[in-house]
């Protein structure tokens, strides 16, 4: 069997032209002032909108805890 009506080359790149990726903005974060995706709790400290919304502390051992909480403390210094 053979194909009728043939979508021309142009016309399969005209449909294609809105397949493009887009880059995405980051926002940072008012706290520790890391490249976050806006709208979402900030991986690094875990805050969203001036708040506590992840306890990023709380999975990681005894000696990771003690260099994350060094760290957070030297960037909000």
């Amino acid at each position: 069997m053979t194909v009728r009506m043939r979508h021309t080359p142009s016309h399969t790149k005209n449909r294609r032209s809105h397949h493009a990726i887009v880059d995405r903005g980051l926002a940072t974060c008012t706290r520790c002032n890391a490249a976050v995706l806006p709208h979402r709790a900030c991986l690094n400290c875990g805050f969203y909108r001036k708040h506590e919304a992840v306890d990023v502390l709380k999975k990681l051992t005894k000696k990771e805890k003690k260099a994350k909480q060094k760290e957070l403390a030297e960037r909000e210094a």
